[in-house]
């Protein structure tokens, strides 16, 4: 049996779930979740550790405990605590947790003070005004909890996008594997790197393509085929996401691969650019009549209707085409533009690494600078940095500077902007740094003008230099917060600041659109991993795409710059001017 990694990392997640639904000890659940962030973010097989049974104590977070658990985990698929758990309570309280606004702690009292273990107990409960006299939940969540469970029952299930390369990386990796393999594409909204999928679409030539559909169905991660035939299969892959193979002609892979990508809209206007000419497009090739004009490669298609090639994040039907027609598709920005990172953690707040160790690491990545933006909160918040820890870590990063080489630590802080728009350190502390970046970590239910006001008055704040995640939310657990993003985005221009794209997948969070708009209003925004440990830098591939659906260049990305522009940068003043 294969097991990949979020496979793992998903039992220690569950794990951690059920003992705080169960009210467990705080650090053992902590542990369990660093844990499974630790898996998560590998970048080998937590497999493939086991089986050469190299030391896993030296992972961050894991000791003795846990490496045995890992093990289990590997060699069974689950491991007896889960297991233990389980028994304990109804499995589907678990459901539970997957309805945005409910955490551990409320489904806790949910399960202990109102006896609700499903979801459909739950949405009666909350149509019969069950919910609101809950300690912790109120009549406004438990509208909220209504409006989300109804809006999960008119919704395809969805993965993210971290998750959906996950399975296509492991799948394209076999399928490439077998003998006769031409060409593998994965199409859909994976190619055109949407936050979430829905399912994949693989496009496969090969010498014998029965043969190849056969391969498919052996494998290990296939939960159950649902059709196979001689060039085309569906299966289930066992995280329940549904994969469709079809094996096409070396000649018409181009135009396949191009209306499988989709999206509809922008098929159906490429189409009609063919119908102008009097030709035929679908996804065996181009047609006059009979005849075939292109349809070996994408590229062949978009040059015989007299288009550059587009880019497939840019394919949404939101002028691609004109702007191809034009001459003027923007020229996306790559991961490799990026000449650093200007958001991550550190164990001094709650992160996984030292210091040094993510100044190295992204050394190592050819970063030239790292912004060290740990958390600071109200005074006695955990996992936080007060005036006096900062102070001591610019110190650190002074001395680090003086030594490393190739890196320069830039001295930073995330600050809470509390509910009035005060941003949680003293000024005479902010004023020391490189970096403010402001976030909202509270108060999410504030009406749009109060959380928008909120917002503006922390970014007048003479320090303030980026917004972080700047709708707060988090993709299938948590909406975004009211905002009116469009006056955001114009303050932030008025204010000479910027604003964040994070990478994490789960906030990929500005969104393509406002991430366009912030572009036209030439507001420069930091694609930022907002890493806590040193694997987490690899979530700035998904921040790419995300900017590259936003038609975002080099140009337009603040930690694109060298080091010297980005230091004037930060340090603009309203209208423009240097300091």
């Amino acid at each position: 049996m294969h097991i990949a990694n979020p496979e793992v990392a998903s039992v220690f997640s569950q794990v951690a779930d059920l003992l705080e639904i169960r009210g467990d000890n705080p650090f053992r659940i902590r542990a369990y979740r660093n844990a499974a962030r630790t898996i998560n973010n590998l970048p080998g097989s937590i497999e493939t550790m086991v089986d050469e049974k190299r030391d896993l104590e030296e992972l961050p977070g894991i000791g003795a405990d846990l490496a045995g658990k890992i093990a289990e985990i590997v060699h069974t698929g689950t491991c007896s605590v889960r297991e233990a758990l389980r028994r304990e309570m109804p499995s589907t309280v678990q459901e539970l947790l997957r309805v945005p606004g409910l955490g551990p702690k409320r489904v806790r009292r949910l399960y202990g003070e109102r006896h609700i273990q499903t979801l459909e107990q739950l949405q009666q409960a909350a149509r019969a005004g069950q919910i609101a006299d809950v300690p912790g939940f109120g009549k406004r969540i438990e509208q909220r909890i209504l409006q989300a469970l109804e809006a999960r029952l008119k919704k395809k299930p969805r993965i993210s996008i971290a998750e959906a390369e996950r399975a296509a990386q492991s799948l394209m990796a076999y399928l490439k594997a077998y003998a006769g393999t031409k060409q593998v594409e994965v199409g859909g909204s994976y190619r055109r790197r949407q936050e979430t999928v829905g399912d994949l679409d693989i496009l496969a030539s090969a010498s014998n393509p029965a043969q190849l559909i056969a391969h498919f169905a052996r494998f290990d991660g296939v939960a159950r085929m649902q059709a196979q035939g001689r060039t085309r299969a569906s299966a289930v892959l066992r995280q329940g996401l549904q994969v469709d193979l079809r094996a096409v002609a070396d000649v018409s892979f181009g135009a396949a691969l191009h209306y499988f990508t989709g999206s509809k809209a922008h098929n159906i206007a490429v189409r009609m650019l063919a119908q102008e000419k009097g030709w035929k497009l679908n996804e065996y090739g181009l047609f006059s009549g009979m005849r075939r004009i292109a349809g070996e490669t994408e590229e062949s298609v978009f040059k015989a209707l007299g288009l550059p090639y587009i880019e497939p994040e840019l394919r949404e039907n939101r002028g691609e085409i004109a702007a191809a027609k034009a001459g003027t598709l923007p020229r996306l920005i790559e991961l490799s533009d990026l000449k650093g990172d200007l958001h991550a953690h550190t164990t001094a707040s709650d992160g996984q690494n030292s210091l040094r160790e993510m100044a190295l690491a992204a050394r190592r990545l050819g970063f030239s600078y790292l912004g060290i933006t740990d958390h600071a909160s109200r005074p006695g918040a955990p996992h936080s940095l007060d005036a006096d820890g900062l102070a001591r870590q610019m110190d650190e990063i002074d001395r680090l500077n003086a030594e490393l080489t190739g890196i320069t630590l830039l001295k930073g802080i995330e600050v809470d902007i509390e509910e009035h728009g005060r941003l949680a350190l003293p000024d005479a502390v902010l004023e020391r740094l490189d970096l403010v970046i402001g976030a909202v970590h509270s108060h999410f239910a504030l009406s749009k003008e109060r959380q928008t006001e909120r917002i503006m008055r922390a970014m007048d704040h003479p320090c303030f230099s980026m917004l972080a995640h700047p709708s707060g939310r988090l993709i299938g657990e948590r909406d975004a917060y009211a905002v009116d993003m469009p006056r955001i985005i114009g303050h932030a221009k008025r204010r000479a600041c910027h604003l964040e794209l994070d990478a994490q997948p789960q906030r990929l969070d500005l969104n393509d659109i406002y991430c366009r708009m912030a572009k036209e209003e030439g507001v420069l925004l930091g694609i930022d991993s907002d890493a806590h440990g040193t694997a987490g830098f690899g979530d700035l591939r998904f921040g790419i795409g995300q900017a590259r659906r936003g038609w975002l260049e080099k140009t337009d990305v603040l930690n694109a710059l060298p080091l010297e522009r980005l230091r004037k940068q930060l340090q603009m003043k309203p209208g423009g001017r240097e300091p």
